[in-house]
């Protein structure tokens, strides 16, 4: 029989961040400022992937039976939108940044703090829930971030009641040090609000 700690190890496998598709999966034809797409979601035992289509490729190749392909768990349709010039290089931390950190370290350690991070930034419409879904009996979010396309894959740590104070301290802790303690610090006072709102629901 699997444990609990195991199921999170094999989970750690799909908590990632999957980036919408610059050009048609089919086709390869480059997507334009604006223009709408479909995207499908599919489980292919070790991950999910996604697989983002021109509206033509779509009407042509999935409208019809898309369900029937194997894998299939979900699809949505979205606008493109160009990625933004790159930011500077210093920044400081934010809610999503540190997300996007945490995941990348895909360290099960992180689990409780990447998914309050995540709940924060659906509550501050930053990032919208695309698909619930019971992997290994664990509770997997798939989120999409609206403007860049990303989709994050979120495991719920199935947080108790008298865990939640120590996932709090750890979310501001990481949102004033950050992960490296010789980073900039970013200023944690709303932030803590935000956490304790999630707590409380």
């Amino acid at each position: 029989m699997i444990s609990h700690a195991e199921n999170l190890k094999i989970l750690m496998n799909e908590w990632n961040i999957q980036s919408r598709g610059h050009a048609c999966e089919a086709c390869g034809k480059t997507f334009t400022d604006r223009e709408p797409y479909h995207t499908l979601l599919f489980d292919e035992k070790q991950d999910f992937r996604r697989s983002d289509v021109c509206v033509g490729c779509w009407q042509r190749q999935y409208a019809e039976g898309a369900r029937e392909r194997k894998g299939f768990v979900s699809y949505w349709h979205g606008i493109y939108e160009a990625p933004a010039p790159a930011p500077e290089p210093i920044q400081k931390d934010t809610a999503e940044s540190l997300l996007r950190k945490l995941i990348e370290l895909n360290d099960p350690r992180h689990i409780p703090a990447g998914y309050i991070l995540a709940v924060m930034l659906e509550r501050k419409r930053l990032l919208k829930v695309k698909e619930q879904l019971v992997r290994e009996g664990q509770r997997v979010f798939i989120y999409e971030h609206p403007k860049t396309g990303d989709l994050f894959t979120i495991i719920d740590p199935d947080l108790q009641l008298n865990q939640l104070e120590a996932v709090q301290r750890d979310v501001a802790d990481l949102l004033e040090h950050g992960l490296n303690p010789a980073a900039t610090a970013v200023e944690s006072a709303p932030v803590a609000g935000t956490v304790a709102e999630v707590a409380a629901t």
